[in-house]
């Protein structure tokens, strides 16, 4: 374990950013892990790059994920091609009468959809995309409404399969203490609090909605303002669901051909992660939720909304070649975020054979203190996430050795302090990251451009988890994580409003001295 094993996560970043060539970027990345594994042997290094490569398509998980993601964009593709997107736009358009509502709308969609992210971009982004392109709000912003709900609502929210993953992480990390009296969900429920990042983050949407933008993204709004372009010059959405599709087949259906399979989708998902996770053998929801098996419950669902889909074409009269067009078409449209994501899996292979977050750990612990270790973790796991592009598999790493460094370091009280600064930066690195899957699928489904999302929510990203590093340090002094949200609100509001407003200041004293 050394700094070689940061390299590959690092270059993979730098060189997204830089080049905004996304796939090319990973899989040079991949390669120079290869490079470092193989000792600097570049033939054998392609050898273990396809190696590892091959060894993600065939990981079953990975496999029904890559399946999943393919039928979400067929039944998007049917949505789309009965009609169903146009008809929800009819539906709303009346009451949609700004910019700031159809931002709003998109926003309390997705506090509704908490049960998974996944599903979370899908519908909130078919729902609102075609009806914020009227309003003429950048692709950009509105990735970034999706990326900003997702996660952390899915984190913190009442039942999804992020709570049941956590509370296994910690039900797992308990018994290798022998911990007796503190139930593992229990210690969720009281992580919440000190959950600072993805508190932060849900509340920066709406303050960011309802006031002025800032930085990268201020410009990505004036540009889709003053020129009616939603995406920069010179750069490619991830995918378009009109472009690969064509024409709808009927323009005036009705806005049941948008609900029934989100209906389906939802419904289906939500019954089969109870069902998956032994639900119907006498398991409680929550223990259901804590061993079900993610990617079957939702390539189930997304096959149901598929199936929907399909049969509403049918009935439309649409011919058995428009379907399976759409169905190709669908597959089509996010055959790009299908690459990404394989590579990006293929990173996390990399650094897990090169002790990435081995090291990242062990050159840090020897700073730590029971005042410091909430912090320290907080960052660890930002850098782990930024770097591997997932927060389970930050959790899952983290969770085994933090909960017992603060057992160790300030018994059972600094527990859920702990947990809750591991899921914040898991979350908050996964956003910011150009190789994370839930950044790609909120650039999927806001039809943006990957590295103009990155670039533009980065800036928004880093003044919660900066507000949350702050709360972090004073946890000791302070005591009470309530407190401390209510000042982290209260200052993360007169920072955006300050950043607001500078810009605004700026962008009209440059128009003034244009004129």
């Amino acid at each position: 374990m050394d700094f070689l094993s940061v390299v590959p996560p690092i270059v993979a970043v730098v060189l997204a950013i830089v080049t905004k060539r996304v796939l090319l970027s990973l899989f040079i990345s991949i390669w120079v892990g290869g490079l470092i594994a193989a000792g600097g042997n570049p033939f054998e290094a392609v050898s273990v790059t396809f190696t590892w490569i091959k060894d993600v398509m065939i990981d079953p998980w990975n496999a029904r994920f890559l399946v999943m993601t393919a039928l979400l964009g067929c039944g998007a593709a049917f949505m789309f091609k009965t009609g169903g997107s146009q008809g929800l736009i009819n539906v709303l358009e009346s009451r949609l009468t700004t910019g700031k509502r159809v931002q709003f709308l998109s926003y309390f969609l997705g506090l509704i959809i908490f049960f998974n992210d996944y599903v979370n971009s899908v519908i909130v982004g078919n729902a609102s995309k075609d009806i914020a392109a009227k309003h003429k709000i950048s692709r950009e912003k509105l990735s970034y409404v999706l990326d900003s709900t997702a996660a952390p609502i899915a984190t913190i929210g009442p039942v999804s399969d992020w709570i049941g993953f956590q509370v296994s992480l910690i039900a797992g990390a308990f018994g290798s203490l022998a911990i007796v009296g503190l139930e593992p969900y229990f210690a969720f429920l009281q992580s919440i609090p000190w959950n600072f990042y993805a508190i932060l983050c849900l509340l920066a949407v709406p303050m960011i909605i309802a006031g002025k933008d800032f930085g990268p993204m201020a410009k990505a709004e004036e540009r889709a303002k003053e020129t009616g372009k939603l995406i920069p010059e010179g750069s490619t959405p991830l995918s378009s669901v009109g472009e690969d599709l064509g024409e709808p087949h009927k323009k005036d259906a009705s806005v049941w051909n948008f609900i029934l399979p989100l209906v389906a989708l939802i419904s289906v998902s939500m019954w089969a992660l109870w069902y998956v996770g032994g639900g119907a053998e006498g398991n409680s929801i929550m223990d259901a939720l804590a061993e079900t098996d993610v990617s079957v419950a939702l390539t189930w669902g997304a096959f149901a909304m598929t199936g929907v889909g399909l049969i509403m074409g049918l009935i439309q009269g649409m011919s058995l070649r428009d379907c399976e067009d759409t169905l190709l078409g669908g597959i089509r449209t996010m055959l790009p975020a299908l690459i990404i994501i394989l590579l990006a899996w293929s990173i996390g292979t990399v650094t897990s054979e090169l002790g990435t977050a081995e090291f990242v750990v062990s050159a840090t612990e020897g700073w730590m203190t029971a005042a410091l270790l909430p912090f320290l973790i907080f960052i660890i796991a930002m850098f782990i996430s930024f770097a591997t592009g997932t927060s389970w598999g930050t959790m899952s790493i983290l969770t085994p050795i933090a909960i017992p460094l603060a057992f160790n370091f300030g018994g059972e009280e600094l527990i859920p302090i702990v947990i809750g600064a591991i899921f914040a930066g898991a979350i908050f690195g996964d956003h910011v990251s150009p190789i994370s899957d839930t950044t790609v699928m909120a650039s999927i489904f806001a039809e943006s451009d990957h590295i103009a999302h990155v670039n533009t929510q980065a800036p928004y990203a880093l003044v919660p988890a900066s507000i949350a590093g702050v709360m972090y340090l004073l946890y000791s002094v302070v005591g009470s994580s309530i407190v401390l949200l209510i000042a982290g609100i209260v200052a993360q509001f007169f920072i955006l409003r300050y950043l607001g407003n500078r810009h605004a200041k700026k962008h009209n004293n440059s128009e003034h001295k244009i004129a």
